[in-house]
């Protein structure tokens, strides 16, 4: 959910737009947005959004908040196709300005200077920004890595990213996702030879789970089932849109032609390879599906799932459940412990070190991670000799430049989440209510009263939630005994009356059950 704000001489640039995905916190929420309260409150100071590449966490918000922010969005080709389909699916594409910048080339947003920087990362055309100000030279990483043999793109090279350093940096805004890592992530097309030995000793059916994004990832799968002699099946529509755009941009040109789920279980089970989405254990993604034996691609035993990604923390549980279900039905599976099928996109504590000796910043300021990545790679940045660090939390003010960085404020920041097609607050009064009821339990009561304010007829209980189950019918009689009894004598305070009942009624369940149900009460004057 990357959102960062770059102020000069009074004016604003955005740097990435992005989502996280709900967890159980969330009950009916897919997606989370951040609350951009701040920079909504100054929207005629904002000149434009920067992306750095196309991965969800960086442009997933923008189809819901870019209309409202009524600014350029400026990006590579291939990101700006990922974000362009984004916004025709929100029928917005029209009054979005997307500006399409080269890699490498170099615009102006406001008074930033800005030069896209060609960085390796599992997605083409990642880039690292060079922000241009009066008051200094910043470089923000984004996502990346180093690769010396990448699948797809050309990265800066040490040479250019030297020569940059030789100009001055002021600021290194750096990606600490790995800075726990002692070696460095590896190469993308080292991959390949772990892939090609786990496919070809395979006898049945193979299914690859990979990120949908990663289009060398996909590359590589082309090449791996064209040499093992399988056809190849994609599932899931984000792997679709990514083929699509990329194959636009001039990226897979030798991808081999697709087969359909349904062919592909017409074909022998050792000929087919399929690529999923769904690795990190999406419900509605294609790989629950197959597990679940809800889609069209059906996996038995002796057949193979290799997950050619890694376990982002946070998802243990769902890619366990499954993983078992997978292995209830006899299929083996694969995942980085067993062989070498993945490499990460992030910079182990060797690149870091690399870049900080090309650029020489002379202050350094972790992003990416939680609390224990920015610390960690704060204390690593200053061990490798850059003078400075400064680790932000969420909504931190912090004046770079000129003079000693420093924090100097903090704005509002929290989280908003997309409820069907409504943007709400995280913790606003819906998702609260949806919480106790999911807690709780919820109780209805309607009572028909005279003007007088007495019993008209027998209470009425319904319930959904509530842990009786063959005492049902018990409960509620008592629960309709209890809100009878609240009401004797004449009273025409409603509200008072109201209340009464529910009181009752709570008192009622917490007898039953140990819990304190919400209850609500419906008063009809007959």
């Amino acid at each position: 959910m990357n959102v960062n704000l770059y102020g000069s001489r009074g004016r604003w640039v955005m740097v990435d737009c992005g989502v996280t995905f709900a967890d159980h916190q969330y009950p009916g929420i897919d997606l989370v947005l951040p609350d951009l309260a701040f920079i909504e409150e100054r929207l005629d100071k904002l000149d434009g959004i920067v992306i750095t590449h196309g991965h969800e966490d960086h442009i997933g918000a923008l189809p819901y908040l870019a209309d409202e922010l009524g600014v350029p969005i400026y990006a590579t080709p291939f990101t700006a196709g990922l974000i362009r389909h984004k916004l025709e699916e929100e029928r917005i594409a029209d009054r979005i300005k997307l500006r399409v910048i080269q890699p490498g080339d170099a615009f102006k947003v406001g008074p930033f200077g800005f030069e896209f920087v060609p960085m390796s990362h599992s997605i083409p055309e990642a880039n690292a920004l060079l922000i241009d100000t009066p008051a200094g030279r910043i470089f923000h990483t984004g996502d990346w890595k180093l690769d010396a043999d990448p699948v797809i793109g050309k990265p800066a090279s040490a040479e250019q990213l030297t020569a940059i350093g030789d100009k001055g940096v002021d600021v290194l805004v750096c990606d600490s996702t790995n800075v726990f890592n002692a070696e460095a992530s590896g190469s993308e097309s080292t991959v390949r030879t772990g892939l090609m030995e786990t496919i070809a000793k395979a006898r049945g059916r193979v299914l690859v789970t990979t990120f949908a994004s990663n289009a060398a990832r996909l590359q590589t799968l082309g090449e791996v089932a064209e040499e093992t002699g399988r056809a190849l099946c994609v599932a899931g529509r984000s792997l679709d849109r990514i083929i699509k755009v990329a194959k636009a941009c001039g990226y897979l040109r030798n991808f081999p032609d697709t087969i359909t789920p349904e062919e592909a279980m017409r074909l022998p089970r050792n000929e087919v390879l399929i690529v999923a989405t769904g690795g990190q254990g999406e419900e509605r993604a294609a790989l629950a599906r197959v597990a679940a034996g809800s889609h069209p691609i059906k996996l038995d035993s002796g057949d193979t799932v290799i997950f050619s990604s890694k376990q982002i923390p946070g998802n243990e549980v769902a890619i366990g459940r499954i993983q078992n279900a997978l292995a209830g039905k006899g299929v083996k599976m694969v995942t980085e412990k067993q062989a070498h099928v993945h490499v990460s996109g992030h910079p182990g504590q060797p690149e870091l070190a690399a870049l900080y000796g090309w650029l020489r910043p002379k202050l350094l300021v972790p992003v990416h991670g939680e609390m224990r990545h920015l610390m960690e790679h704060a204390r690593f940045g200053q061990a490798q000799g850059i003078p400075n660090a400064l680790v932000q939390t969420d909504g931190d003010l912090v004046r770079l430049a000129p003079g000693k960085p420093e924090k100097i404020g903090h704005a509002q920041v929290g989280r908003l989440v997309l409820d069907g097609d409504v943007i709400l607050p995280a913790d606003g009064a819906t998702i609260n209510e949806r919480r106790r009821l999911g807690l709780y339990g919820q109780i209805s009561v309607a009572v028909a009263v005279t003007q007088h304010g007495r019993l008209a007829g027998a209470p009425q209980v319904r319930l959904q939630g509530i842990p009786v189950e063959e005492e049902r019918p018990e409960f509620i009689a008592e629960a309709e005994e209890a809100a009878a009894e609240a009401m004797q004598g004449a009273r025409r305070d409603r509200d008072r009356l109201r209340e009464d009942i529910r009181l009752a009624v709570r008192r009622c369940a917490t007898r039953w059950t140990g819990k304190k149900p919400m209850v609500d009460v419906l008063i009809l004057e007959v």
